[in-house]
């Protein structure tokens, strides 16, 4: 969650009538699933899933180069959303949680002159610098420096726990490259809100714009896939309740994050197979020209 500073804190196939009976992932036992591989039928989950030129195969149909007849398409795995499959799927979201946590390391140690001079900040007079601060007075940065910044270990902690839970899974079946477009795009999202709406003085921080962005993006894959997406609106409901509920919330952030979340989410895992790259990373692209559209709207209007 955002807050400021100080304060608390598959293929289109039909799915069986009962979401209880899907089967496990042949390699990952506890993921249940309603995809099978087009070649041998085994099931298989996002992560093992790789794009064949009908439906999806599983790693071991692809090695050995009996799917498609193609041996080029077959030596190289894709992800549901065209991406290369990784050899370690999570290492985006380790990185960006290391980030994460080495910022607020240094918050510690050097104190409130450091988050002041990056956290999200629309302008306002800053006693210590003597001087008037923020996006407004040519500092845009902190628009992507305030995606890395926490108030508190009870809001870091909270955010990189969901970061994990959801970032993971999600890296998994996009890929990295798409995983961390989707991730800065929604974060920059929720800082251009935040900064059109919210009070020009008041500061915010924080990694949750990027992660409600990934949970729209998850609820657009496990639409996609044909999952029960029960969990997952109920998970969301409950993070929008905290939104609205909370003081101190920067609820700009977690709106803007997930709208292009969702966005930028369709476009990730349903462009067709022969403009894929096109259509996923021009929706990125129209997403940030809306960001610097926003931005450039706010500036002049507070100069």
């Amino acid at each position: 969650m955002d807050q400021a500073p100080g304060s608390p804190q598959g293929p289109e196939e039909q799915r069986p009538p009962d979401a209880q009976s899907l089967p496990g992932c042949y390699r990952h036992p506890d993921r249940e699933t309603g995809i099978r591989c087009t070649r041998c039928e085994r099931p298989i989950c996002p992560e093992c899933m790789v794009s064949a030129s009908v439906g999806f195969q599983c790693p071991e149909c692809v090695r050995d180069g009996s799917g498609t007849g193609h041996a080029p398409t077959a030596a190289q795995p894709r992800t549901i959303a065209g991406g290369t499959v990784a050899a370690d799927p999570r290492l985006a979201t380790k990185i960006l949680i290391g980030l994460c946590v080495a910022f607020y390391l240094l918050q510690q140690v050097l104190g409130d002159s450091f988050t002041e001079r990056l956290e999200l900040l629309g302008q306002a007079y800053v006693p210590q610098f003597g001087s008037v601060e923020g996006i407004a007075e040519g500092q845009p940065y902190r628009l992507l420096t305030a995606m890395f910044l926490h108030g508190s270990v009870i809001h870091i902690l909270f955010n990189m726990m969901s970061l994990w839970w959801i970032g993971g899974p999600l890296e998994a079946a996009l890929g990295r490259a798409r995983y961390l477009a989707l991730y800065f795009v929604s974060g920059l999202a929720g800082s251009a809100l935040t900064y059109l709406i919210a009070a020009p003085n008041q500061p915010s921080l924080g990694a949750s714009g990027a992660i409600f962005g990934l949970f729209g993006a998850t609820a657009v894959l496990m639409r996609r896939l044909r999952y029960d997406m029960r969990p997952v609106i109920a998970l969301l409901v409950i993070n929008l309740i905290f939104t609205f509920g909370w003081a101190n919330i920067a609820w700009q952030a977690h709106i803007g994050g997930l709208v292009a979340g969702v966005i930028t989410g369709y476009a990730m895992v349903h462009a067709p197979r022969e403009r894929r790259a096109l259509i996923q990373y021009g929706t990125c692209a129209v997403v940030l020209v809306i960001v610097v559209v926003l931005t450039l709207i706010r500036t002049a209007q507070l100069s």
